[in-house]
Order: C-alpha cells, then structure tokens, then sequence
C-alpha cells in the first residue's frame, strides 16, 4: 500500500520515467513471446528459435538497465533523516522502490500480452494474414500458460532484484580503511578514489575559506551575562574585560529533533577509475570473438540473425565499453584541466571528475549501441535487420532505452551538484558561464567517445564484411 500511495503522489516527471519502464517491459514482453510463438510453430528448428530467444537478451538487459537507473533518481524512495523513527529506514524504502517497480514492470508485461494476444487473433478471432506474423505468433496453437507466465515475469522479477541489490543499505566504512595510497596530488596510482571537490587547489579560495572557517569556529562568543566565552576548539583561552581568564567552553550539544537518523543514507563511493584496464582487455576480448567468428561463418545473410558467437563477441564489447565509461569520463575532465585551464575549462573537468561515476557508464552502453548500429547498417546494406519488424522492435528498444538512461544519469548528475550550482550562483558566478561549462563539457564527451564509437565499430564490422 505505501508503494502505491507513493506512486500515485509522485510528480508528473517521476510518472513519466515509470512510463518508460514499463513501455521498456512490454516491448521486451513481446519479443520474449514471439520467440516462444516461433519455437511452437517450428519444432523441428529448435536452434534458431534458442538464437531468437537468446537475441532477446539485448533488450531485457537494456529494460533493466533503464529501470534501475529510474528507481536510482526516484526522489520518493529516497532515505532522508528521520524517516527511520516511523519504520522507514534504508531497508524499508529499499523494498518499496523494488515493489514500484516491479508493478511499472508488470503492467508492461501485462500489456505486452494483451498485445500478443490481439495480433494473433485470441481476442477478435480474426487471425493476421501475414505468414511471417502468423509463425512468430503461433496462430492456431495452443499457448502452454507456464511458459507464458515464466517469460512475462522475467523482466519485473530481473527488474526488481537489480534496484533491490543497487539500492540496499550499505554500512559506511571507515575513509582511513578505504583510502588508497598514491602518488602525486591527482594520484597517479589508483586516480579517483579519493576525488577532490571543486576548488581543492586554490583557485576557488578553498584555502582562504578554511582558514577563515577555522577562525571562525574558534571566534569568541557572548553569553547571555555579557561574558565573553571562546570555542573549546580554540587552544588559548582569552582575558575577559576584567582581567580574569575564562575557562573554554565546549560546544553546546544539538538539540535532540536534529540527531541524525540511525540509518542515514549510503554515500556513493568514488569510482574506481582503475577499471579502465579492465574495460579495455573485455573490449579486445570482444572485438577478437567477432573476428574470430567472423571469418569463420562469414557475413549472414539479409534476413537471418548472426551467430551466437558473433552475439557473444557484441555482448562482450557493450561489457567493455560500459566498463571503460567512466574511466573515461574522469580521463577527459583531467585533460580539460591540462596546459594551464582557465576557470570555465577547470569548472567543466571538475564536474566530469566528480560525475563520473554517475554518467560514465551509460555513456558506455550508448557507445556501444552506436556501434552496433553501425556494424547492422554496414553489413545488411540497407536491406534492414534481421527478424523484419521484430528485429526493428528490438533495435529500437535498445536503443530508446540506453538513450534514456543516459538523460535519467544526467538528471541524477544535476540534482546530485545542485547545492554547488547553487553556492556558484550565490558568488556571483554568471549563468551564462555553468551553461558553457556544460558545453564544453558536452563537446569533451562527444570528441572523446565519437572517435572511440568509429574506431570500435569499424574493427566489428570487418569480418563481416567479408
């Protein structure tokens, strides 16, 4: 009950991303059931209906995907102080972002198999007179219900458990235990473990505004008989007007409506840029597996999916690319703030560092779904995919979904600096200025991972190009 009362009080945005996941679901919903429909017309080819079933990972993966990063920006499910003395703690609301969408997901599913049911003629008894249509719906065949069952629950049950794992509450650990040793002030070894918030050399003021907090906290304060009193903070007591010495005064306690909550909410860790390597060797494993079975079948056929080595070999690529995204984002901030930057280029690496973790993974996915449409359109000519309108569906799931979690991982990006947005804007810094950082931003990107999409993808369509 407090999922629904939670969904049905969310703003329009918030509804909106629901919508997607469980457009994202039905479609995937469909494909799933058009591929059991192709097995039950065609007992007798069993491998090509298991290459069909398998082809539909790509679009299951990407509809999860798309629903934790979804759950991740919802601002309902989000732990806050306090929340805990009511029964709502991190684990809690844990549970109830998993159970929003698991019901997002199923009413996709739900429409899915209405739709399944509706083309093949279950519902108005008209049955389509396309033969292709009919053999991927298994017109005139009875569905067996488990099967049905098992495939619309895959992708709510997938979804659910991906935000259960991405959002469950995680104990805060010691920064001395975490803390990597390296070199250097950026860290030469292990960069981005421990990143640096804006204005960590100076250029901002960092320095002057701790020294003048640190005076501050240790200022003197008037007490209410006109005495004056000095933080504990401050080593040296100070003479009052008398001549005596006052004794240091501690910090009086916080009230007791302000004490945190037992369960505050889990701080993201700094990405580990060290994955980068990691992203690369799964991207040359990838690209080795395509050529490899490349050369071996050759170019298919219009008409006709690729082998599963060659859907092995993608999948390993999208790994690698999504590996290797933030590595690379926080790569192209720290070029930004090379040769000297002047405060717009220091401002749009700073902020590329600090989201990196956040964006630098969808950035990934959408490189590699980049190149994968370049690799179909090289090889079929523009004869279109495989599977005709199926194959389209599922590119075009894919696609729409690793495009909107990318914008989803913006928008978390965008709230998540709000407050330095903020304090920028109350300094006195021109709007004009945070909207060509972002440009600049934007440009790094696209020259960083334009090149990296052409020079993937190239690489992949070779070998079936032959």
């Amino acid at each position: 009950m407090l999922a629904l009362r939670l969904t049905r009080t969310a703003h329009l945005a918030v509804h909106l991303r629901r919508l997607l996941v469980a457009l994202a679901s039905a479609g995937t919903g469909f494909l799933l059931l058009c591929a059991l429909g192709h097995a039950l017309s065609h007992p007798d080819a069993p491998g090509a209906s298991a290459l069909r079933l398998a082809w539909c990972a790509a679009p299951l993966a990407a509809a999860v995907y798309l629903a934790v990063a979804v759950a991740r920006t919802d601002p309902g499910t989000r732990p806050r102080s306090g929340l805990s003395a009511i029964g709502l703690g991190p684990g809690r609301l844990m549970a109830v972002s998993a159970t929003t969408t698991a019901l997002s997901a199923a009413l996709g599913s739900v429409a899915a198999l209405l739709a399944f049911l509706y083309l093949r003629g279950s519902l108005t008894g008209r049955p389509p007179s396309d033969r292709v249509a009919a053999d991927a719906l298994a017109v005139g065949q009875t569905l067996p219900a488990p099967a049905v069952l098992t495939l619309l629950v895959l992708v709510p049950a997938l979804a659910s458990a991906a935000v259960a794992h991405t959002l469950r509450p995680r104990d805060p650990r010691p920064a001395a235990a975490t803390a990597p040793r390296g070199y250097g002030r950026f860290g030469a070894y292990g960069w981005g473990k421990a990143r640096e918030t804006f204005g960590a050399y100076g250029r901002f003021g960092a320095r002057t505004a701790a020294t003048a907090g640190s005076r501050a906290a240790g200022a003197a304060r008037v007490g209410a008989g006109g005495a004056l009193q000095t933080q504990a903070s401050d080593p040296h007591p100070s003479p009052s007007a008398d001549g005596t010495t006052q004794t240091l005064d501690a910090a009086p306690p916080a009230p007791a409506d302000t004490t945190p909550d037992a369960h505050p909410e889990p701080t993201p860790r700094p990405q580990n840029t060290t994955a980068l390597p990691w992203g690369i060797a799964v991207l040359t494993a990838g690209l080795t597996v395509e050529t490899y079975t490349g050369n071996a079948t050759g170019a298919p056929a219009p008409g006709t999916a690729p082998s599963a080595g060659v859907l092995i070999g993608w999948a390993l690529t999208a790994l690698g690319l999504a590996l290797a995204g933030p590595g690379l984002t926080h790569l192209c901030g720290r070029l930004l703030q090379a040769a000297r930057p002047g405060a717009l280029r220091l401002l749009a690496g700073r902020v590329l560092m600090e989201e990196s973790h956040r964006i630098g993974r969808p950035l990934g996915v959408v490189a590699a779904v980049a190149a994968a449409a370049y690799v179909t359109a090289t090889v079929y000519d523009g004869d279109g995919p495989a599977f005709g309108p199926l194959g389209t569906l599922g590119a075009v799931l894919v696609a729409g979904c690793t495009v909107a979690t990318l914008l989803t991982a913006a928008v978390e990006a965008r709230h998540a600096r709000a407050d330095t947005t903020g304090a920028l804007l109350r300094l006195g810094a021109p709007p004009a200025t945070l909207r060509a950082a972002a440009a600049v931003r934007a440009a790094a990107l696209l020259a960083l991972f334009g090149p990296l999409v052409l020079v993937v993808a190239v690489l992949a369509a070779l070998p079936l190009d032959n």
